[in-house]
């Protein structure tokens, strides 16, 4: 008497209770859903939204303004205050993205992380 082979909820077949590799990917795919979740769960403790950027971005942009936090000066981060406005602070990110940060009376307080194209824009006199 032969056996028959079952099919198994993914596209598999195959003799026995279980396919192991159908584990192995539900496993690799539980994972990698709980690491998404994970990662849009860490936006939610952010002072600014940093969804629509880079990883890169993201994790250097948390990095700045971590230091900032701890009373770090600005300029160790090559920041500099612009011209019309001296209370507004550009900070560099990347070659491609600027933190723009406020001063107030208790610190230096973060606004938006944009774009250099649309930091070229915003700025008076560029």
């Amino acid at each position: 008497m032969s056996k028959q082979k079952k099919q198994f909820p993914s596209v598999h077949q195959g003799l026995g209770q279980s396919y192991d590799r159908c584990e192995q990917e539900q496993s690799q795919l539980s994972e990698r859903q709980q690491k998404r979740q994970a990662w849009k769960a860490s936006f939610d403790n952010d002072p600014i939204d940093l969804r629509s950027l880079p990883k890169r971005v993201v994790l250097k942009s948390r990095d700045i303004i971590k230091r900032l936090k701890q009373c770090q000066d600005y300029r160790q981060f090559r920041g500099k205050r612009l011209r019309h406005d001296r209370h507004v602070i550009s900070i560099p990110v990347t070659r491609d993205y600027r933190l723009l940060c406020r001063m107030q009376d208790n610190g230096i307080a973060p606004e938006a992380v944009v774009s250099h194209q649309d930091y070229n824009v915003c700025k008076p006199g560029s």
